[in-house]
């Protein structure tokens, strides 16, 4: 099935890079950004029905958000629907929709809902998947996304967002914001999934990987005629906690991906000299509410922390572990388990194969018995963080101990006299040493 609308003749002509600027020096600023906008949207000439479809509060720092308030302000009545990618996260409440999109009437807001709102353009075949994977995943996926995408009129959709390195997709953004940031429950559950059991220490910090070959495919064959157009920021952060917009690339094709997808390898991955057997993670609370984002800091530390070390994570604002109810369920349920024992229970339980997505979150919070996870989660008991495999940390005790107003990104001395490294916002990047 194709998409309903026709791609404006302009956008049509040849798939292109609009805007591309960045290297390990630059630092864009906000008219940098306008000025970028201002050379798009000039190239693609006039729109009369715009849908911006920008990342949640989970990208906070992603410069979307402002992004998004500058395209509102040049395109005017133009824009008549914006829509946060949430994928199966919640939707944004009324203080974060004013954080992070300031000046924004919350009436042009729309909420996805991953359950109920989507429509399929069309299904990856099972042989591509097959392809792609290694054999390692055989069924087809289905391309899947918010119904307003297709049945909405809009002659143009403006996707932002970030390139960082992803533990389900590689590099995240690009097209993952619309087949899983609008997309519905099969295709998130399966995308991550496959991913999951293709690897994550195979996927994380690469950009061809097999999922972004799926989505490519399923973007060239099912949405042809969509009016799709990328602006995706590569963000730097420094030791200080420091953040530089690196690079802005906008444009239509999988080259703007992967222009910024090379910037964000070098800015975004950090090797370190040797494998830190204490790291330490901080979970900023406007960002980081559940587990279920919160793991990042697992995700993206786990070619980093030594065989038989430990990660401490501090989360004051932790008060859940999915932010859909029935994923929490799920994961106190079954807890955070090896890849081997995640496979085996869903081969033998309807509730967790009805919800890939979520034994996906499983194998990839569980650090595989390798090193130990101390979880400092404000508003869940230690009953909860040990029963779904983790070790209880007191957030009060150990915010004295790692005091982060004093902290640098970097290695650190312990009360003890042992080494640490500290991490003030794993989300965006990641880190690797040499294991051995």
């Amino acid at each position: 099935m194709k998409c309903r609308y026709r791609l404006p003749e302009s956008m049509k002509a040849s798939m292109t890079i609009f805007y591309a600027r960045g290297d390990e020096s630059t630092s864009l600023t906000t008219e940098d950004l306008r000025d970028a906008l201002s050379q798009t949207f000039a190239a693609i000439g006039k729109r009369d029905k715009v849908l911006l479809l920008p990342p949640d509060a989970t990208r906070l720092f992603s410069r979307a958000g402002e992004i998004t308030v500058l395209s509102n302000e040049m395109l005017g009545d133009a824009v008549t629907d914006i829509m946060p990618a949430l994928g199966t996260h919640s939707p944004m409440k009324p203080d974060q929709l004013d954080h992070m999109f300031p000046g924004i009437p919350h009436d042009l807001f729309r909420a996805h809902n991953w359950r109920d709102d989507v429509v399929t353009l069309g299904e990856v075949s099972a042989e591509f998947v097959s392809e792609v994977t290694g054999g390692v995943y055989t069924s087809p996926w289905k391309a899947q996304v918010n119904q307003m995408l297709r049945d909405g009129g809009h002659d143009l959709i403006f996707s932002i967002g970030q390139v960082v390195p992803h533990e389900v997709i590689g590099m995240a953004n690009y097209n993952k914001n619309v087949f899983v940031g609008t997309g519905g429950v099969e295709g998130i559950n399966e995308s991550h999934y496959l991913s999951a059991i293709y690897g994550i220490e195979q996927t994380l910090g690469q950009a061809d990987t097999p999922l972004r070959k799926i989505l490519n495919h399923a973007q060239d064959q099912f949405c042809q005629s969509m009016p799709l157009l990328y602006a995706l920021t590569v963000v730097q952060q420094m030791p200080d906690g420091a953040l530089h917009t690196r690079g802005l690339y906008i444009g239509d094709d999988h080259d703007t991906f992967f222009q910024a997808a090379e910037l964000a390898r070098k800015v975004n991955i950090t090797h370190l000299d040797h494998a830190p057997k204490h790291v330490v993670a901080y979970l900023d609370p406007s960002e980081f509410k559940s587990t279920w984002l919160g793991n990042k800091s697992i995700y993206r530390t786990r070619l980093a922390i030594q065989t038989g070390g430990r990660l401490t994570v501090l989360a004051p604002a932790v008060e859940e572990f999915g932010e859909d109810k029935e994923i929490d369920r799920l994961i106190r349920k079954y807890g955070y388990r090896t890849k081997e024992e995640v496979v085996k229970l869903v081969a033998e339980n309807e509730d967790l194969a009805a919800n890939p997505s979520a034994a996906a979150h499983l194998v990839h919070g569980s650090p595989e018995n390798r090193f130990d996870v101390i979880y400092a989660a404000g508003k869940l008991s230690a009953q909860e963080i040990e029963s779904v495999g983790y070790q209880y940390g007191d957030i009060n005790l150990l915010m004295q101990q790692y005091d982060i107003t004093k902290l640098d990104d970097g290695f650190h001395t312990d009360i003890d006299g042992s080494e640490f490294y500290f991490i003030r916002n794993p989300a965006l990047g990641l880190w690797e040493a040499p294991l051995g």
